[in-house]
């Protein structure tokens, strides 16, 4: 089980992490400094790079989490575990989202050097990496709370 709930923190930790490194370093210095075309063509880079890291850990999250989840008693497990399995689902449906749709729609964008499309498209995708980090960060807070009220 060790070994599960590691690579579990170890992906939380990337997916969770990038995104606020993301949005809470990246995304106000890039609007800051950078004129539209070379903002876009950064993020599109930039989620290029993180997005595999990203499926990745999904990856990982699911098949670790279910597999601990089966140890914990399944459906009988605690319900800090459950919550923690819906906002997880719920958070890879988010990404999907932003991966299949806005994120391609960006690309296509920044390819096509439609500046207005892109800055759309990754209007888009910060404003559902905003509700995903969020998620994630509340989904911590979620687990460690439930811990600590099973452990008393």
């Amino acid at each position: 089980m060790n070994l599960f709930l590691l690579l579990h923190v170890v992906s939380v930790v990337v997916w969770v992490g990038g995104m606020f490194f993301a949005y809470m370093a990246l995304r106000p210095v890039a609007a800051s400094v950078l004129e539209p075309p070379q903002r876009l063509t950064l993020w599109s880079g930039v989620f290029g790079k993180f997005f595999p890291w990203v499926w990745a850990s999904v990856i990982l999250i699911l098949l670790s989490g279910l597999y601990m989840l089966m140890l914990l008693g399944g459906a009988s497990a605690p319900h800090y575990t459950l919550t923690m399995l819906v906002l997880g689902v719920a958070m890879m449906l988010i990404f999907a989202h932003v991966f299949f749709a806005s994120y391609k729609k960006l690309k296509r964008a920044v390819g096509q050097q439609d500046w207005k499309a892109g800055g759309a498209a990754l209007g888009q995708i910060r404003r559902l990496i905003g509700i995903n980090l969020t998620i994630g960060l509340v989904t911590i807070v979620v687990v460690f709370v439930g811990r600590a009220l099973a452990l008393n």
